[in-house]
């Protein structure tokens, strides 16, 4: 089966805080935007600007969980395809990760994890994201790509390694990869782990294109910020990764921190200048023009080879030489902040509701398969289909596995056994001042009213509540926590708190003689 390709261009990631730049700055052929950020029934009127002009617009999800135990929710996945049809994408993206656990499965409370985690590289784990890929492709209306996270954490007992588990991913479900090289230079400084071996066990034919982002190193460990400038290691990374095979895309992320349009131009050239040096070094033929685009230049799109072709070296070349070089900016994914929640302004979030229906699978296969999928890559373990109860099984294993790991994290539990319980503590942590920094973005006036005692107080909140919700559940369990326990001594500071809680809690807030009742079960519970 022959996969369509869409040519991109050159472009930049759509975030609120840089609309207006966004649609200024000239040579933007593209914008990808977090897919959790945009409701497809409304669309901020710069997006519906930027189509208008021509602009594709491409979106990334965050909070679908494929690599989760679960099955991929419903409601989520009908909602990124609405999202996709509303904004007449080519394709969605997103990430081979975690983010919740619990549940059924393991008949314990659901734990978000406000974050994505790594998919321990088993087998077991790969059965449950393979069929996990599998209905995701079936619900979405266009082909999906999913992109390698960065990590600050390793699963111990892991069979795998990341190129040998991508490349047995692409050839069971033939979807598409999504390569970020700061994740694959993230992985290197925190886990040990060799970008170029990566690249060299990976199937680079199945590239739909390549995140670059920058980050920073403290006290031995790799952050991946998505708010500093690319760094000259990620950059050898994507040279690297050029030097194989060009691939359809180069996207340069920034979240946080937005340099002024100037640094972004000159980054951009950086990139281009990076891959162009690397593809003359192979003695393939150019693949970018050293030019940017004309802004809002129409996309498009053209035949992909088949799949038949295999990985060598000199097909690599020959594939560069058909396949345009695109590079592009993009907006935040795997390391920096997750999207910016609906907050609780007019118009700040979706209103549930039906969804638009997926179209089926087309009879040969699912739309966007990779090159070379089904050509049997695999290690010739037993699939889980040809086992009785084999995929059940594999789901209950990795939920109980994933549900100990995130319940370390936000609840405080043991950590599991064979974790670097160092690096747990730093993980913890990290996910502790994620959620304050995203409950204080969606929830401006907490901070405000609440002052310098704005954050140890909900690190105290949250030492004991993890988070089972969204991040605006987050923010009314914060509020109402306050108030129940009495921890706002300041009489006018109590007051504006209880105002907000009424106003978007839409009821009452907690009395006294609810405040006891609550007091009284938390001190039962404390005994027991």
């Amino acid at each position: 089966m022959t996969a369509r390709e869409t040519r991109l261009g050159i472009g930049i990631g759509w975030r609120p805080e840089i609309a207006e730049a966004v649609e200024a700055l000239p040579g933007v052929d593209w914008v990808e935007v977090v897919a959790e950020n945009v409701c497809a029934g409304h669309l901020p009127e710069s997006l519906r600007r930027l189509r208008a002009r021509g602009v594709t617009v491409v979106p990334h999800g965050v909070s679908l969980g494929l690599g989760g135990a679960d099955r991929p929710d419903a409601g989520r996945l009908a909602e990124l395809a609405a999202t996709a049809e509303a904004l007449g994408a080519p394709l969605v993206t997103e990430h081979i990760a975690f983010v919740r656990a619990g549940g059924e499965l393991t008949a314990t409370p659901v734990l978000e994890a406000g974050h994505l985690l790594p998919v321990p590289r088993t087998w077991d784990a790969l059965d449950v994201l393979c069929e996990n890929v599998r209905i995701a492709q079936d619900a979405l209306p266009v082909p999906l790509a999913l992109e390698n996270i960065a990590a600050l954490i390793s699963w111990p007992g892991e069979e795998l390694t990341e190129g040998q588990f991508l490349a047995e991913l692409v050839e069971r479900t033939g979807v598409r990869l999504l390569i970020d090289v700061a994740n694959l230079h993230t992985n290197h400084v925190n886990r040990g782990e060799s970008p170029a071996k990566a690249l060299a066990e990976l199937p680079v034919e199945a590239i739909a294109y390549v995140h670059v982002a920058g980050g920073l190193e403290r006290d031995g460990v790799w952050h991946d910020t998505h708010a500093h400038p690319v760094p000259e290691p990620v950059l050898a990374v994507l040279a690297d990764l050029t030097s194989r095979i060009s691939p359809p895309g180069v996207l340069l992320e920034r979240d946080d921190r937005f340099p002024p349009v100037e640094e972004l131009a000159a980054e951009l050239t950086t990139i281009r200048r990076t891959v162009t040096q690397a593809v003359a070094a192979r003695g393939a033929a150019p693949a970018v023009d050293p030019t940017p685009t004309r802004t809002g230049a129409a996309p498009a799109t053209g035949d992909a080879p088949n799949g038949a072709e295999d990985r060598t070296t000199a097909r690599a070349g020959a594939v560069a030489a058909e396949r345009p070089l695109l590079i592009g900016v993009g907006a935040r994914v795997s390391g920096g902040a997750m999207p910016r929640p609906r907050g609780f302004g007019p118009g700040g979030a979706c209103e549930p509701g039906a969804y638009g229906g997926a179209e089926p699978v087309e009879a040969q296969g699912v739309r966007g398969l990779a090159p070379g999928f089904g050509k049997g890559r695999g290690g010739g373990r037993p699939r889980p289909a040809d086992v009785p109860g084999g995929i059940a099984r594999a789901r209950e294993r990795v939920g109980v596995a994933q549900t100990a790991l995130l319940s370390a994290l936000v609840a405080g539990t043991p950590a599991p056994e064979g974790f670097d319980t160092r690096r747990l503590g730093v993980q913890s942590r990290a996910l502790t001042a994620k959620r304050a920094d995203v409950v204080a973005r969606i929830a401006p006036e907490l901070p405000e009213i609440l002052g310098d005692g704005y954050r140890p107080a909900f690190r105290a909140y949250a030492t004991s509540r993890p988070m089972t919700g969204g991040y605006r559940r987050d923010a009314l369990g914060f509020v109402e926590h306050l108030l129940v326990a009495g921890r706002v001594e300041d009489p006018a500071a109590r007051r504006r708190l209880t105002r907000w809680w009424q106003e978007r809690a839409d009821t009452r807030p907690p009395r006294r003689a609810t405040r006891l009742i609550h007091a009284a079960r938390a001190a039962l519970a404390r005994r027991g």
